[in-house]
């Protein structure tokens, strides 16, 4: 390959690597978010947040609410505060 066709061509797979890297960003930092908006409504419902909640909280945020509401249940939290807590993580 001539050095002049080389150029463009790293040019262009840094522009699409970099296009991928802004793509993914948004979708990273959604987690966390959802995991802390579960976890307020727990607390705003007179509940602490253990390491339990968290991991039920995360279950919520990959959008597996059946165990994600059953892990709460099983920490001590409510029917209705659970299933409030992961509709918030979602």
């Amino acid at each position: 390959m001539r050095p002049s066709a080389r150029i463009p061509s790293i040019l262009a797979g840094l522009v699409l690597a970099a296009g991928g890297t802004f793509i993914a960003a948004p979708a990273a930092t959604a987690a966390p978010t959802s995991i802390q908006d579960c976890e307020q409504y727990i607390v705003q419902h007179g509940k602490q947040v253990t390491d339990g909640v968290g991991q039920a909280c995360y279950e919520g945020t990959i959008g597996n609410q059946t165990s994600c509401a059953a892990s709460l249940q099983e920490a001590g939290i409510s029917a209705n505060v659970a299933s409030g807590a992961c509709r918030a993580a979602h």
